[in-house]
């Protein structure tokens, strides 16, 4: 087990305009489940990469247990990594795909059977270790490849998008089988993905990247209810934050965001902190979660006219596609017993205490004092 400490990592590829990965700090804790998030061309890869050895380090540093590894060979750095591709070697049980690091490594055989048959029992794959990959599921291969970073027994694990090329079911049960490994082992582990729903049900804590630079550091649910600026709110949760130009003002009882069609009082801000946004915009965000069809005389529920443009029925819950008296889009996200249809005037109502509220120009989040 191991800290990896990444200080202000930077990358440039020859001929590029702009640094891929711009001073990255970030410090991953002994055991803890790391997960780099965000859109393709993000950097996220890159700096996994560079953590790994496979990629050269424009400057900045990488350390494992306070041992500065950048200019280390990859071999050297007890890392093991599992790539998007299976990369098994087709020609090789899997008996031999997992004992093959071993064997580079001139690890005694007696040690290579025990650990081979240990993983093997460890991810179910005791019954195939006598099978070609192309006698193997999907699921089976990427088992092995996890498989044979096990049996290495690495102080670090990196994981480069490893269940893209699975369907839905299968990455939802690898996911768990994944993450349970990792519990069980408690190796330190760094995780690149799109997907922010393998983050928020993966990661200890999530790295949300962006432009090559870090946006936001913390764990799942803080992430998701304290963005730091629009981009999170928007890239974390699926539906995404609802985010309507407003304008922010001053009433006797106290400060209120308005949109067309709607007034709601906000609460927990410093005034200091809103005093330059007083009579001029601000972005007012809302999650999708937080509207609803019915106020239930709640006083913190403010109604929001809109127009119903599509009603997505899911089952367990109801996607209701919308349009506020501004044009811009609205979702809702409610119980699935929803009567609404497309047309419809639709009054929802919006808890007040759920307001986000983002500086429209920097996009970054006016923080809450209380």
């Amino acid at each position: 087990m191991a800290v990896v400490t990444i200080d202000k990592l930077r990358k440039r590829y020859d001929g590029a305009a702009e640094d891929s990965v711009k001073d990255m700090t970030l410090t991953v804790a002994d055991g803890e489940f790391m997960v780099l998030l965000g859109p393709s061309g993000c950097g996220k890869s890159s700096a996994l990469r560079m953590i790994a050895g496979l990629e050269s380090i424009t400057s900045g540093a990488v350390a494992i247990d306070g041992r500065p590894i950048n200019h280390v060979p990859a071999k050297d750095r007890d890392i093991a990594m599992v790539f998007q591709s299976y990369a098994l070697y087709p020609h090789m049980t899997v008996a031999e795909n997992l004992a093959f690091g071993l064997r580079r490594r001139s690890v005694p055989a007696p040690e290579i059977d025990r650990r081979v048959k240990d993983v093997a029992a460890r991810l179910g794959l005791a019954p195939y270790l006598a099978r070609k990959p192309h006698a193997l599921s999907g699921g089976q291969r990427q088992r092995v490849a996890l498989g044979r970073a096990i049996v290495r027994d690495p102080k670090v694990f990196l994981f480069d998008e490893p269940l893209s090329n699975l369907d839905a079911a299968l990455r939802v049960t690898t996911r768990n089988e994944l993450v349970k490994q990792q519990h069980e082992l408690g190796t330190t582990t760094i995780y690149v993905t799109h997907d922010q729903v393998e983050a928020m049900t993966m990661g200890d804590r999530i790295c949300i990247m962006d432009g090559g630079a870090v946006v936001q550091i913390g764990r799942p649910l803080e992430v998701y209810r304290n963005p730091a600026n629009t981009f999170v709110a928007r890239f974390l949760g699926n539906p995404p934050m609802n985010l309507l130009a407003a304008t922010l003002a001053w009433e006797e009882s106290g400060h209120v965001v308005r949109v067309p069609g709607g007034r709601y009082p906000v609460e927990g801000y410093a005034p200091e902190d809103l005093a330059r946004f007083i009579n001029g915009p601000v972005t007012l965000g809302v999650r999708p979660e937080d509207l609803y069809e019915s106020g239930s005389g709640a006083p913190h529920l403010a109604p929001i006219r809109t127009r119903v443009v599509t009603v997505e029925l899911l089952g367990a819950e109801t996607l209701l596609i919308l349009t506020a008296e501004t044009g811009e889009e609205i979702v809702a996200r409610i119980g699935r017993d929803s009567a609404s249809h497309p047309g419809d005037i639709a009054d929802l109502f919006l808890d007040t205490t759920k307001i986000h509220l983002f500086d429209p120009v920097t996009t970054k989040v006016i923080p809450r004092s209380r």
